[in-house]
This record gives C-alpha cells, sequence and structure tokens, in this order.
C-alpha cells in the first residue's frame, strides 16, 4: 500500500511512546479492577459469571486509564489538542462506514470463519463465536440493557478506535510500511480481546478499520463502522 494519508506524525508520539503508554495504561487497570472486583461478592469467580452491573464497571476501569493515557500523551508528546492529535474528525462520507460495519459483522465475519468451520467445525462454531456477546445480552434486563448497549455500541468504539487506530496504527504507519502497519494494529486490538474463537474475526474487522483510518485521514469513518459492527453483533445476540 502506498502512502494515501496525510503525513503522520513523526516527530510527535513514536511507536516506542505508543507502546509503553498503552502498557502504563493496561498495567494501570489491573488494579482498578481488583479493588473494584474485591469490593463485591465475587472474587475468584471468572467474568463470565459476573452480574451485568460488575462487567460494566470492570469495564469503565479499563477505560478511564487509557482515556488518561491518551491525554498525557497529546500533552506531552503530540500538539496538545487532543482531536487533532487523534484526528477526531468526521465528514458526512464517514457515514459510509455504518453500512461497511453491518456488512462486516454480516458478510466478512462469516466468510472468514466459512473454511476454519469446515477444519474445525467445533472450535469455530456459530454458538462458540457469538458465546461471549450472548453470555452478555442474556445477563442484562430492565435498564441495564440500554447501558449494555450504550457501552457495546458506542462507548467501546470510540474508545478502541482512539486507543487502536488515533494512537497505535498512527503511531506504526509514521515509522512503518503502510501494510505492516496495518496488519500490526489489527494483529493487536485482535489479541487484546483474549478471546481466541474471536481473533480471525476481530482481525479481519481491524484490517477494514485501520483502510478506514489510512485512506482518510481521520476516525469518523472507523469510529462510525465499529459502532455499527458492534451493535449489529448485539442484535444477533438478542435473537
Amino acid at each position: 500500500m502506498t502512502r494515501s494519508h496525510p503525513a503522520t506524525n513523526a516527530t510527535r508520539f513514536t511507536v516506542g511512546v505508543a507502546a509503553f503508554a498503552w502498557l502504563l495504561a493496561y498495567v494501570a487497570a489491573l488494579p482498578l479492577q481488583g479493588v473494584l472486583i474485591s469490593l463485591t461478592d465475587h472474587g475468584g469467580e471468572k467474568s463470565d459469571s459476573w452480574p451485568i452491573s460488575l462487567t460494566v464497571l470492570s469495564i469503565f476501569c479499563l477505560w478511564i486509564p487509557f482515556v488518561v493515557m491518551l491525554m498525557i500523551v497529546s500533552r506531552r508528546w503530540g500538539q496538545g489538542r487532543f482531536q487533532n492529535d487523534y484526528k477526531i474528525r468526521t465528514r458526512w462520507i464517514d457515514l459510509a462506514g455504518l453500512p461497511l460495519g453491518v456488512a462486516s459483522q454480516l458478510l466478512l465475519v462469516p466468510a472468514v470463519y466459512w473454511p476454519l468451520q469446515r477444519i474445525w467445525p467445533e472450535t469455530f462454531s456459530s454458538s462458540e463465536i457469538e458465546q461471549r456477546a450472548r453470555d452478555l445480552w442474556d445477563k442484562a434486563h430492565g435498564g441495564w440493557i440500554v447501558v449494555l448497549v450504550l457501552v457495546v455500541a458506542l462507548g467501546a468504539p470510540v474508545i478502541e478506535e482512539l486507543v487502536y487506530r488515533g494512537l497505535i496504527l498512527q503511531a506504526l504507519q509514521s515509522r512503518l510500511n503502510d501494510w505492516l502497519a496495518l496488519v500490526i494494529a489489527a494483529a493487536w486490538f485482535a489479541l487484546i480481546h483474549l478471546q481466541p474463537v474471536e481473533l480471525p474475526g476481530l482481525f479481519a474487522f481491524a484490517i477494514v478499520l485501520g483502510i478506514c483510518f489510512q485512506r482518510t485521514g481521520r476516525l469518523g469513518m472507523s469510529v462510525f463502522a465499529h459502532i455499527a459492527f458492534n451493535a449489529t453483533g448485539l442484535l444477533l445476540a438478542s435473537r
């Protein structure tokens, strides 16, 4: 892929800065989550057995350090303008990300898993792939359904695009070939979800998100695509 995006921040945050900042934020989130769990009666339980309230609060414990990290990186190594440093811009054309996200969930992901299901039918069965989303949906009742939708279909796309496209991919593509940067950022995004069965689909979708960012030079289209992808996944889980 030739460079089809504006020159990135070669003199701002580097790959080393981005990677170290990400690591610090991730490590900082662990004690926050630990304190939260210690205040409940769910210590020692697996996260998939937590009530939806604890799951949501745990997600916020992860997001807070990352938002703080993004602010620090912007002020220390960027221009000090959060919106400019992470390419937070939107144009009407970016709404094309909505059908792109739906298509990625309904067409791209099944296409990625089709050959895997032929070889390992039990490991990559539809029920295994959808298990986490279904578990979240089944645990949510009443007002918590609204909270779940806001967290999964709005909060997660915004935070993750800021981190994995706005910070990580932007730093990588300022130092590496565009394709290599795209693949590394996509793999990083997929691996951090810690769900091996979801890795192929998440990796493929992250490639789509990265291309959106690289082609437009802004986060708008990738955020809209991510919102539509997650919202469609929740809708499928609610069936």
